[in-house]
Order: structure tokens, then sequence, then C-alpha cells
């Protein structure tokens, strides 16, 4: 079905893209969720909150952290609406990275947006600096 909207059979827009991306990250196919959010900018189909929160958490998952972090940096350059699920897996990227320092500018910058900080959040916020060996940090 993909391969025919590729092919212009079928219509394409941001919801059939995102359920694509959404089926790689369940699958754990990092790379084929970048290909496709690859594709939908080729194809000029616009992004949105939800094609780079699934795509961010597909190359998480993966252990792509860094490209999950290229991707947050991506969407705010791009102006994509933030919200606190979008975070949330940045911060989640940044634990599997080692970054306590940028999870803890994210946590300011939810703060900053007046989006809450979730346990989820807040769990990887403090288990990034933990391992970092600055549970100090994390207190504050």
């Amino acid at each position: 079905l993909f391969c025919a909207m590729a092919r212009g059979k079928v219509a394409s827009n941001s919801v059939t893209y995102n359920t694509v991306i959404s089926a790689c990250e369940k699958t754990g196919e990092w790379k084929s969720a970048l290909q496709v959010l690859r594709l939908m900018m080729h194809d000029e189909v616009e992004s949105n909150t939800i094609t780079f929160t699934t795509t961010m958490s597909a190359c998480g998952k993966g252990g792509a952290w860094k490209k999950a972090l290229e991707l947050f940096s991506a969407m705010v350059q791009s102006r994509v609406e933030l919200d606190m699920i979008s975070v949330s897996t940045a911060i989640s990227a940044c634990e599997h990275g080692g970054k306590w320092e940028t999870a803890l500018q994210l946590s300011s910058l939810m703060a900053e947006d007046q989006l809450e900080l979730d346990a989820i959040a807040l769990s990887a916020a403090i288990s990034t600096c933990e391992k970092a060996s600055q549970w100090e940090k994390a207190l504050r």
C-alpha cells in the first residue's frame, strides 16, 4: 500500500505518512521511519508534531539517540508545535545518550513553554543525571 502511495496511485497526506512511521516505530525500524520522513518532506507533505515525535521515538527505541535529538532540533527550527510528548521523547533520547545537560535544558524548556512535566519525562531526566553521576543536578 505504501509503495502504491509513493508511486502516486494512492492519495497521501500527513495521516498516511504518520501511520507508516508509527508502524516503523512499533516494529523497531528506525531507519525506515527516517526514510519515510525524508520521503514525506520530498513530497512536500506537511509534517507535524506527531510526525516528528513518532520518528524521534523510533530512533530512540532503536538506539539512535543522536538522530532523535537531531529531529527534535529540526522540529524546533521548523517551528513545529512542541507538546509534552515530544519533549519527553527528546528527554528519553538524552537518557540513552547520557546527555544530562540537554535533558535538564529540555526540562526547563517544558517549564518555560508551560508544558507539564510528566512522570516519564521527569524520571528520564533524573535517570540521565544519575547515570552521569550528576544526581545533585536532578534535585534542582
